[in-house]
């Protein structure tokens, strides 16, 4: 038996070129580059290579290696090898089975290739050999070839594919020229062009240092890849474990009755099976459960339809409430709650004897619309009550976003149902009191319009197939009374105002205010305080009311009533003296001192000063319209923040006082030499609208002409440029502002004597009104 050697110490350096033929047989070798004094094994598999092969072993034995450029190239020329290889004995060779030889080599002399003299039966070459430089002092490389040795036992520990016995074949080397070209000839690199380079070298000591270079470079490489199969096994390794945990898990639930899901999916079926829903919602979530009972338990979908399934079981489907259809009963909760509001209440119990007669009925949609705080939004609640119904708030104001009506689709993580579909889950049954609480302040942007989405849900012809896309399955909403609430209907869309039945929610007059604070206020804020007596005169809560509100709702009066509740307390808890009725100069001693002074009407004292009525949002409020007349041209000019209608309205006053100075018994020639100011005191305030028109009007004529216009009247009304009155809305709230102000009487159009009988008489009490057509039956009257 022979045993090769694996490895050579003697590198042929020792051989001299006279030995070593000119023209060598050239052997091409893919992806494999061959050192001095290394013996390298090779499979030869073509045709040239095995001619070549065979022939030499029988005689010299000496051959030439080069290195193709290409491992591709079957027939490779001289272009295709690089120019620089090494001369190699053939120590041995073995047949394989296929018909090709795997042959051991051993590298003698580095040579370059001058040219390729013949191609056939194989490559033949002429060679220059190269002659190698060695350092003077072995031991100026040692270190070198020291740390080469680390570095390729460190690549072996980093690759697994290297069997660990090479490391103590490495650790036995011996001869630096040897160790550089032994793991130069070893070292797996992907560019076998670096390989030629460390060839080319003819240094020792420099093919050495770029060696531990490339070795370098390669362990930082399989560090990389370590890193990355660690993450790998790690990840793979932690599947495996939850994977197999699992099982057991399961079999364990399975011995114990324990199956997984198996409680949920009962609880859900058990929900069900008491569930009054119709058929398609039934059959829907039949195939939510059977989808859900194949879904595993620690899957994170699991969780997403088990959340889907119980928020549909928990809905109320088919299930309302039997609504308390006893009318006297019902007036009485209402009144009970709140003062007044005669046209809400009448609605209400319309809607409960129609259903007491017909037994079912569509719920109407109502829009309660007015200033704040007058009692709106707790509205709902009584009437919740009335009905004997389930109350649910839904606030609009500030909503943007189209899903907050409709949901979320499924798909989406965190999908939730929408706002609408959440109440009546929470409410429990189908037919609840919905208030949609400030309708008019809903905003849209580039998630959608949620205005739009109310069409539908507002729509008593469309919510019987409400969709929301969570649900993803028509609910009927037909049997909920919605109920929205608004400050300024001017801000809602013209097709959602069209769905609802609009009802006025005016403000109150100051005897209306006293009521609600003796019977509701004042109890309510001796309940909140925990005070035992709490009592006001009725001269003290009208001086609360005059003096230190203003406002058509009641809300302000609250908090002030309140802040009396809290000083009577704080006096309580301190021991102090406190009076059993509270007076007017004792609340005034709380309150300290008045704040709405201003808003009294100052009995039109001056020559063109005229007391006009406006409406806004927070109710009915007076303004005074003031002229002034200085030497010029007839210029006019307008000034306290009025908006552009405003300032069409006192153009056509002015212009209609020009025209008609015999109204006023004056000259023409008078408005060319006096230049007219028109200020509507409060700059701070904008104001707009036609309404002030016979105002500005008369204010203008009363400078020109002089005189002042009568005590205690007030106006509002549109003119044209002809001088006809025209009529004007928010009469009622303009009303109940001249009464705050002391006004006793009120001009206007008399196309709204037709809103002026609809008032109740206890509005309207002490107020006379003045019917006008035309501007002129307006100066006529006020001088």
């Amino acid at each position: 038996m022979s045993v090769l050697p694996v490895m050579s110490i003697d590198s042929g350096a020792n051989l001299d070129e006279a030995d070593l033929p000119r023209t060598l047989p050239v052997l091409a070798l893919r992806n494999v580059v061959i050192f001095p004094g290394t013996i390298t094994p090779i499979t030869v598999s073509r045709e040239k290579s095995l001619k070549l092969v065979k022939a030499l072993y029988k005689s010299t034995k000496i051959i030439g290696t080069v290195t193709q450029k290409d491992a591709k190239v079957e027939e490779p020329a001289k272009s295709d090898l690089f120019d620089t290889g090494t001369s190699c004995r053939i120590l041995k060779t073995i047949e394989l089975p296929d018909g090709g030889l795997t042959v051991l080599l051993r590298g003698l002399k580095k040579f370059h290739l001058d040219d390729i003299i013949a191609d056939e039966p194989y490559l033949l070459g002429n060679v220059t050999y190269i002659p190698e430089i060695y350092p003077g002092n072995e031991a100026d490389v040692e270190p070198v070839c020291d740390a080469i040795k680390d570095a390729a036992m460190h690549i072996i520990k980093l690759s697994p594919h290297i069997p660990q016995e090479a490391g103590f074949a490495i650790r036995n080397l011996d001869g630096c020229e040897f160790i550089t070209n032994f793991i130069a000839s070893s070292i797996d690199l992907e560019d076998i062009g670096k390989k030629i380079e460390l060839l080319k070298i003819n240094s020792i000591k420099e093919r050495a240092y770029k060696l531990l270079e490339l070795l370098n470079k390669q362990i930082e490489i399989l560090k990389i890849k370590d890193d990355i199969q660690q993450k790998v096994k790690s990840e793979i390794d932690q599947q495996q474990r939850e994977y197999y945990l699992n099982n057991q898990l399961k079999t364990i639930q399975e011995e114990l009755g324990m199956d997984g899901n198996g409680e949920d999916i009962a609880e859900l079926k058990a929900k069900a099976a008491k569930k009054k829903w119709p058929e398609y919602a039934a059959k829907a979530f039949e195939k939510e459960l059977q989808r859900l009972e194949k879904i595993n338990p620690n899957a994170p979908e699991y969780a997403i339809e088990l959340n889907y399934a119980e928020f549909m079981v928990d809905l109320p489907w088919d299930e309302v409430s039997t609504d308390n259809l006893d009318l006297k009963n019902a007036q009485k909760v209402l009144d009970k709650d709140h003062y007044g509001l005669e046209t809400v209440k009448d609605r209400i119990i319309e809607y409960l004897a129609v259903l007491k007669l017909k037994g079912d009925m569509k719920s109407p949609i109502i829009c309660l619309y007015g200033p704040p705080g007058v009692g709106k939004t707790s509205l709902g609640k009584s009437i919740a009550r009335a009905l004997g119904r389930k109350y649910g708030r839904i606030s609009l104001g500030g909503m943007h976003d189209e899903s907050e009506i409709r949901g979320h689709r499924r798909t989406y993580i965190g999908a939730l149902p929408g706002r609408i579909m959440d109440a009546i889950r929470k409410a429990g049954t189908s037919n609840p009191v919905l208030v949609l609480d400030e309708i008019d302040k809903v905003s849209s942007d580039f998630r959608g319009d949620p205005a739009s989405a109310l069409l539908e849900l507002l729509d008593p012809e469309q919510n019987t197939a409400f969709h929301d896309n969570y649900l993803d399955i028509d609910y009927d909403l037909s049997h909920v009374l919605f109920i929205t609430t608004a400050n300024n209907i001017s801000t809602i869309h013209p097709a959602l105002r069209d769905r609802m039945e609009m009802i006025p929610v005016s403000g109150y007059l100051a005897e209306e205010k006293y009521h609600i604070a003796k019977d509701y206020l004042i109890p309510k804020q001796k309940e909140l305080h925990g005070l035992e007596s709490f009592k006001l005169s009725k001269g003290a809560v009208n001086t609360i009311i005059n003096e230190y509100t203003r406002e058509s709702g009641v809300r302000n009066l609250d908090r002030q009533i309140a802040k009396v509740a809290r000083n009577i307390a704080k006096r309580i808890a301190l021991e102090e003296e406190v009076p059993a009725v509270l007076e007017s100069e004792e609340i005034k001693k709380i309150l300290g001192l008045p704040v709405n002074m201003h808003d009294v009407q100052k009995g039109n004292e001056a020559t063109g000063v005229v007391t006009g009525l406006a409406w806004t949002e927070m109710g009915g409020e007076i303004l005074f319209v003031e002229c002034s007349l200085s030497k010029g041209k007839g210029n006019l000019t307008l000034t306290g923040n009025l908006g552009d209608v405003m300032k069409e309205s006192a153009m056509i006053a002015y212009q209609y006082v020009k025209a008609h100075p015999s109204l006023l018994g004056v000259k023409p020639e008078i408005f060319g030499k006096y230049d007219l100011h028109i200020h509507v005191p409060e700059g701070a305030i904008p104001k707009d609208g036609p309404s002030a028109g016979i105002t500005m009007a008369s204010a203008i004529a009363s400078a020109f002409k002089k005189k002042k216009v009568k005590h205690s009247i007030a106006m509002t009304g549109e003119m044209t440029l002809r001088g006809k009155v025209l009529p004007v809305g928010g009469i009622k709230e303009k009303i109940l502002a001249a009464k705050r102000a002391g006004i006793k009487t009120i001009v206007l159009s008399s196309e709204n004597e037709r809103d002026i009988k609809e008032i109740k008489d206890i509005y309207i009490k002490g107020l006379t009104f003045k019917y006008v057509n035309t501007m002129e039956d307006v100066l006529k009257f006020i001088f």
